[in-house]
């Protein structure tokens, strides 16, 4: 019989720090490490994607985290926060039920602050009042639909999301 597998979800609006943690978490705990692939696809691109985009954007991401190996695999973002990016830039709700459910097989998730400094990256950053207001509306999602998480905030964002993890 294989040893489990948990799926932890990092989450949180842009520049919160989930790319460092999920880094962090499978070298410090020999897990998969799943990057965002909007960064990628947007990096591929040179720009941000459309409105008629963001479904296979989020397919590929879901299908990514699916095929991670591992006992452990850390999830930089799900197709949760494609979703509510297409709420928020397209005012388009149509892919929230299925990232919902997606989001409802993760077995943590950790909630990234955004009380790091806000810098800018490329072609995929807003600032930091919509990094605020994007936060607001990843909690208020999180809780309409009663998905726990565990808040990971200050500088040592490592030591709090290990302590989440034993749990």
């Amino acid at each position: 019989m294989s040893a489990p597998r948990v799926v932890v979800a990092l989450l949180g609006a842009e520049c919160t720090g989930k790319s460092s943690l999920g880094q962090a978490l499978a070298e410090h705990l020999g897990g998969s490490y799943v990057p965002e692939y909007l960064r990628e696809w947007c990096d591929a691109h040179g720009r941000t994607p459309q409105q008629h985009e963001q479904a296979a954007i989020a397919a590929e991401q879901a299908r990514r985290i699916d095929a991670a190996p591992g006992p452990w695999v850390f999830a930089d973002t799900t197709p949760l926060i494609t979703a509510l990016c297409s709420q928020h830039y397209f005012k388009d709700d149509s892919l929230l039920p299925e990232a919902l459910a997606f989001q409802r097989r993760c077995d943590v998730i950790l909630l990234c602050a955004p009380d790091l400094p806000w810098e800018a990256d490329g072609v995929q950053r807003d600032g930091p009042e919509v990094r605020a207001r994007f936060d607001a509306r990843l909690r208020a999602t999180l809780a309409a639909h009663g998905l726990a998480w565990h808040d990971v905030a200050g500088a040592d964002r490592l030591t709090l999301a290990l302590k989440a993890l034993q749990r």
